[in-house]
């Protein structure tokens, strides 16, 4: 699976919501010190709610730490000011999908690391500024998940399949 990086977050349930993202994907967890919070904080316990014991979670002292981590891996930078489109790249089982934190996102220095394989973004209308840093790191999860077949999901469909009624999907109600 992947493995989502976040740089000196800041938001207890931004990170909340990665355990959870996490867990239900399979991806790995990885926070870069100093967080804006405590691992206890009451708001990233209850984001995370009862996944937080399902997700693989690893803290790092230093970007240079988790680099050496995650080392011989393809690290993809997330930045508004990228040419490259996330939906643009083939993704690969152990890529590395780097998000910077919620006020000022990814540094100059750590976007252009040599640890950094390519920077890419994810579009939005002209006039905003980013998106929510979870919110982020969930699209490009699932686009990484969608281009692998979504292997190892407990339910996968056939190529071409749609919705069933079973599942509740495309029910009007």
């Amino acid at each position: 699976m992947f493995d989502v990086v976040f740089y000196h977050p800041e938001i207890p349930p931004n990170t909340g919501n990665a355990m959870r993202l996490a867990a239900v994907t399979g991806c790995r967890l990885h926070l870069i010190e100093p967080l804006g919070y405590t691992l206890d904080d009451a708001k990233l316990r209850r984001a995370g709610m009862d996944y937080r014991d399902r997700a693989t979670v690893t803290v790092h002292p230093d970007l240079e730490a988790c680099a050496a981590a995650l080392s011989g891996r393809r690290v993809f930078a997330f930045t508004v000011d990228a040419h490259v489109l996330y939906t643009d790249l083939a993704y690969e089982p152990g890529d590395v999908l780097l998000f910077g934190p919620e006020s000022v996102g990814l540094p100059d220095e750590v976007q252009h690391h040599p640890w950094v394989s390519e920077r890419v973004r994810i579009p939005m209308v002209a006039g905003v500024r980013s998106l929510n840093l979870s919110n982020a790191a969930a699209i490009a999860v699932y686009e990484a998940w969608r281009q692998q077949g979504f292997a190892g999901s407990s339910r996968r469909r056939a190529a071409g399949e749609g919705p069933s009624s079973e599942d509740g999907a495309g029910a009007i109600r």
